[in-house]
């Protein structure tokens, strides 16, 4: 994507804006949006064509939502919002520009919220979802009351996106379409660099000079956080360092700024030393599990630490970070089956979530339903994405989630499951929504963990798997489910 459809930020605010209208409002990072807007008290509305769960949130905050997209939705409008999922032939962009009224990016949008904090930009290929919900909730226990905009929802919060008094703002910088090059960070964080989204960059060398582009926005009076492990952060770090810029690292490398030792991963969660230029700043422990989910920590620590915080105060957070919704989420448990979701899609976030999810499944199995996310990259990282599926005992596969991509032939689902290296009678494609929990039901034995991974829509299918092994285990006289 050109890069010039995008407005740098600039002195634009979010009150400028007007009465505002999301387009696919219920989307994770739009609804997000929406919701900054309404609890800054801006008049807002969206259309939707799915009952997404955070559009009951909407409406309650007094937000307008229409479950149609069409031209009159427009009525009364100022400012069109839109994200890079909606075609510039939408019938509601179409209208917007037909009436004059300005149309922006979600980014761009963004940035005109941003006007006047200090933000705090979390960027990478992995993990940013995670990230920016740590770093956010270690300057609440702070008492730095953030205003933050997140791609997922923290869980014990229940909600994406705050407006807070204090002078800072968190938010997830999206690389995928080059549009994180708008913000002007004070902190920029980047947790690793790897090959994805090539459909907008081509090759890792043009995504590592956007991520390098990015963090040479920053602000000369703030910092920029990278993670000394990942071989694409290194590089940057290197690059950024030789230019004068003020670059901090964070990993088990011996050369990190803040190094982690003795890292201890299980299924009651993870906890590690932490040491910042020899000096040691105690254990750090989450109730979550993953090694990377500690490394994603010592970020939150680091830019905590280089803020001036209390490391008390981090400490605190991360002991009682309680997740983020879609990464590593407890959905139930039914007839002896522990159901999880996550939104990992990428090989290398999906990898690292299946060998976590192996530490909870013990002696059981660990059964993957996923969905594949966009035809180009399941085109282009086929046989990562199919080794990384290899780990399951049992897969069922769906079509690839695809808005708005052209299939083409012996694209999709249909070949990825044929390159997935396990034994025929244990992955199945299946052709329809309503096919996976069946097959779910067949397949899972008790103390067996379920997971459902990959595309937003995935999301949606825990219910329905717990509710399939509660009808199994109804029929056997078993147990009933139960809630995360």
């Amino acid at each position: 994507m050109n890069t010039a459809q995008f407005t740098p930020a600039g002195t634009l605010t979010a009150e400028d804006l007007g009465r505002i209208h999301l387009i696919g409002v219920g989307g994770v990072g739009m609804s997000g949006l929406a919701r900054l807007f309404l609890t800054r008290g801006l008049p807002v509305s969206g259309s939707e064509l799915r009952e997404w769960p955070s559009l009951a949130g909407m409406r309650a905050l007094g937000g307008t939502v229409h479950m149609t997209h069409e031209p009159s939705n427009l009525d009364g409008v100022d400012t069109v919002v839109y994200s890079s999922a909606i075609p510039q032939d939408h019938v509601e962009m179409v209208e917007a520009r037909r009436r004059g009224l300005r149309v922006l990016h979600r980014s761009e949008a963004l940035a005109a919220a941003m006007t006047g904090r200090r933000t705090v930009a979390i960027a990478g290929t992995h993990g940013k979802t995670t990230t920016t919900s740590m770093v956010t909730m270690v300057l609440q226990q702070a008492g730095a009351d953030p205003s933050f905009v997140i791609g997922g929802e923290i869980s014990e919060v229940g909600s994406g996106a705050h407006h807070g008094t204090g002078e800072h703002f968190v938010v997830e910088a999206d690389e995928s379409d080059r549009s994180f090059l708008i913000y002007r960070p004070y902190v920029s964080v980047i947790t690793n660099i790897e090959a994805d989204h090539l459909n907008t960059y081509g090759d890792l060398a043009t995504l590592e000079a956007a991520f390098a582009e990015f963090a040479r926005l920053t602000d000369p009076d703030g910092f920029i956080v990278t993670c000394a492990d990942d071989p694409g952060g290194r590089r940057l770090a290197q690059t950024l360092r030789a230019e004068g810029r003020r670059v901090h690292t964070y990993g088990e490398a011996a050369d990190a700024d803040l190094r982690l030792s003795e890292v201890v991963s299980s299924a009651q969660g993870v906890r590690y030393l932490a040491e910042i230029d020899g000096r040691s700043l105690g254990e750090f422990r989450l109730p979550v599990p993953g090694r990377h989910m500690g490394l994603n920590s010592a970020s939150a620590v680091l830019t905590a630490y280089l803020l001036g915080l209390p490391v008390e105060a981090a400490e605190a957070a991360l002991a009682a970070f309680p997740g983020v919704r879609r990464r590593f989420e407890r959905k139930g448990v039914a007839d002896g089956v522990l159901v999880y979701d996550e939104y990992a899609y990428h090989p290398t976030s999906m990898t690292l979530a299946m060998r976590t999810l192996r530490e909870v499944a013990g002696e059981g199995r660990l059964l993957v339903v996923f969905q594949p996310y966009r035809l180009y990259r399941t085109r282009d990282l086929q046989a990562e994405i199919a080794a990384a599926l290899g780990l399951a005992d049992e897969l069922v596969l769906l079509e690839v989630f695809g808005p708005g991509e052209l299939r083409q032939p012996g694209e999709g689902s249909a070949a990825l499951v044929e390159a997935v290296p396990l034994p025929a009678d244990r992955k199945v494609f299946v052709g329809s929504w309503e096919d996976a929990p069946v097959e779910v039901a067949r397949r899972a034995r008790s103390g067996d963990v379920v997971v459902t991974m990959g595309a937003p829509p995935i999301s949606l299918m825990g219910d329905e798997l717990l509710a399939a092994l509660s009808a199994r285990a109804g029929d056997a006289g078993g147990s009933a489910a139960t809630g995360g």
